[in-house]
């Protein structure tokens, strides 16, 4: 059961970076400022799925919470910032 674990970990990666992607380039298509920030989420979150494996399988010796929850921190307040103030 334990040979599952890195596999969903960077399955999560693989597929908010993939959402990452898709909203970048939506937002270079139509200049949306709405898929900016939502964009800009994605990555961050695709930043802490790819932390949330090194700091668990590749470094588990090495606590990397911190870096982790500033990443998530970080990605929900902009889509925050982004739902407030860019609303029409």
């Amino acid at each position: 059961m334990s040979g599952f674990v890195p596999t969903v970990y960077l399955l999560c990666f693989i597929s908010s970076a993939l959402c990452a992607y898709l909203l970048v380039s939506g937002y270079l298509r139509s200049r949306d400022r709405l898929l900016l920030w939502s964009s800009i989420c994605f990555c961050l979150l695709a930043l802490n799925n790819l932390l949330v494996f090194v700091d668990l399988i590749l470094l588990p010796n090495i606590d990397l919470g911190l870096p982790r929850a500033a990443t998530a921190l970080a990605a929900v307040g902009t889509l925050l910032y982004g739902f407030i103030w860019e609303v029409e």
